[in-house]
């Protein structure tokens, strides 16, 4: 059987995973969305309140984004092309706090219990912010073809620990894939992952705004790394369609 087309990828893995979207409409052999989770070195990639207008999951500008650009390549017979994009961090990462001051909505494994009664009230009185520098919050750089995850990263304010990251096809939307009948090749460099790390490159099914349009409770958008849901959404994400998850502490019932 001979491919016709095929993605190129490079990717270094210290931990993390990287996903990739694929849109909701399409069935999930289909389309995927790109994912990837910090400790990876990649070239490419991977309930509305009732008001939405004021129970909504908002966005503040205290901290500056600055997405990180990635490269990749879309390949066939007559050869390939360069394809521009970029990474955004999974809104699981984000900084989360009030909308009116710096006060942290999130603190180790709990919800502020002033700001966050309610999931409809933390949305409301809580915004998700942008990175304030991938690689000194996060850990993540890139170069060309190439992305580069760590595992712990001692910030500013706070230890990061793991990441997860979405390709961009642009500022508001994740890169969508059609794999049907193609290839996914990518590279990976394990030679530094430690015992006991899971690094990893998969592919999620989710919307390519990130659920903006489907739930007006959700102001952020892909743009700040939303939508993402799994076998573990309903206790391991903090934001589910644009409200809080109040249920994300592993101390809660």
């Amino acid at each position: 059987m001979v491919l016709t087309h095929y993605i190129n990828l490079e990717v270094d893995v210290f931990f993390g995973f990287v996903v990739f979207v694929l849109p909701t409409s399409f069935p999930v052999y289909n389309q995927h969305p790109f994912i990837m989770q910090r400790g990876s070195r990649a070239p490419f990639l991977a309930f509305f309140g009732l008001i939405a207008s004021v129970k909504a999951q908002g966005v503040c500008s205290l901290n500056a984004e600055g997405k990180p650009s990635l490269t990749w390549q879309t390949c066939s017979s007559s050869g390939c092309t360069t394809n521009n994009g970029q990474l955004v961090i999974d809104s699981n990462w984000r900084w989360a706090h009030s909308t009116s001051s710096s006060t942290n909505c999130y603190t180790g494994n709990t919800w502020d219990a002033t700001l966050c009664p309610s999931d409809t009230a933390c949305a409301a009185n809580c915004c998700l912010d942008g990175s304030g520098g991938y690689q000194s919050t996060y850990g993540v750089s890139t170069s060309g073809n190439a992305a580069t995850l760590g595992f712990v990263t001692n910030g500013a304010y706070a230890t990061n620990i793991g990441s997860r990251l979405y390709l961009m096809a642009s500022d508001t939307e994740y890169q969508m894939f059609n794999l049907l009948g193609k290839e996914f090749t990518f590279d990976v460099d394990v030679t530094t992952l430690g015992c006991g790390l899971n690094g990893a490159l998969y592919f999620v099914n989710m919307d390519a705004d990130g659920g903006k349009s489907k739930y007006p409770a959700n102001k952020a958008g892909a743009a700040y790394g939303t939508g993402y849901c799994d076998t573990q959404c309903a206790m391991d994400l903090k934001w589910i369609n644009g409200l809080v998850s109040c249920r994300h502490s592993p101390d809660e019932p």
